[in-house]
């Protein structure tokens, strides 16, 4: 006969099992009062663009293949705006996208712990910079130094407005990364050592495609957050809508354009009525917004589920 005495399990009191049904109640509300937002906004989006489309000058079919944006002039062409926002979101990746990586490499595989306690909170202090600053430095400080150096810009141009774009994002992208990083294994890190393989070795060739699920997120999430970009690109980027012509990608970026979230902001500040299919126009704006965000988060989780089951 064992000596050790005999654990009994008791179920909770009465009074404990009416808090934990509280607690329970509680989270449930917040999570769904947090859903409830989500298909709110959705809702009011998808209601106000359908009385959009109820005018006789528009039209779903025009609305979205139309290479006019205008207005006031009824035109309400949505490609025009895409394209803008589309490159925006581009030129921001490959300025965040590399940096942030590398960034995050470095935090997680080579910094000391008092590095990066100094270099973290300073790199993440960037997410907290309002973005009309961001704005106004791409306005005042950042188009006149490329013109220094010889780029040929207008005064406001989507070059300056992407690039501080990619500027804004690179927090998010070297946080979630270097977090995913963290999150793989020593293990593996130590089997590289032993074969042989130098710590550049182990954080690109083990490190890295280990956390690929997490980094890709952080991709996603960052361009998500340059697609719903506005005051930089309204300050920075001008708000002339045209259509941006892909064979000529400097001239494109030299030259100002309208992004979806400069026309919607135009919409809220111009003297349209509240009843005209200018006003209307910017819920249809932000319901595409919507879809083109949703569908970049929904690819993220894909990819995400793909690889955490390859590296499990």
């Amino acid at each position: 006969m064992s000596d050790e005495p005999s654990i009994e399990l008791t179920h909770p009191s009465g009074g404990r099992e009416a808090k934990e049904r509280v607690y329970r109640w509680l989270l449930f509300g917040c999570a769904a009062l947090t859903v409830g937002v989500t298909f709110s906004i959705l809702a009011t989006l998808a209601w106000d663009t359908v009385t959009f489309f109820g005018f006789e000058e528009v039209d779903i079919f025009g609305f979205l293949t139309g290479m006019e944006w205008n207005s006031r002039r009824g035109e309400f062409g949505v490609v025009p705006l895409v394209s803008a926002t589309l490159t925006v979101t581009v030129v921001s990746a490959l300025v965040a996208i590399p940096i942030g990586t590398a960034a995050a490499i470095y935090l997680s595989e080579y910094a000391s712990p008092e590095m990066r306690s100094v270099l973290k909170p300073a790199l993440e202090i960037l997410a907290g910079i309002p973005t009309v600053v961001y704005g106004y430095l791409a306005l005042i400080y950042l188009t006149p130094m490329l013109r220094d150096v010889g780029v040929p810009l207008r005064s406001l141009n989507l070059l300056s407005a992407s690039v501080m774009v990619g500027i804004m994002i690179i927090p998010m992208v070297s946080s979630l990364s270097e977090d995913a990083m963290n999150a793989v294994p020593d293990e593996l890190r130590q089997a590289g050592y032993g074969l042989g393989a130098t710590k550049f070795e182990v954080s690109t060739g083990i490190v890295v495609p280990a956390a690929v699920s997490g980094i890709f997120s952080s991709y996603i999430l960052a361009l998500s957050r340059a697609i719903g970009e506005t005051m930089i690109v309204v300050m920075a980027g001008g708000m002339q809508a045209r259509l941006l012509d892909p064979t000529n990608p400097f001239e494109t970026l030299a030259s100002s354009g309208q992004t979806m979230t400069a026309a919607m902001v135009h919409a809220v500040t111009s003297d349209a009525t509240g009843g005209s299919a200018e006003y209307y126009s910017m819920f249809a704006i932000g319901l595409t917004l919507f879809a083109m965000t949703f569908a970049m988060n929904l690819l993220s989780n894909l990819v995400a589920a793909r690889y955490e089951e390859q590296y499990r």
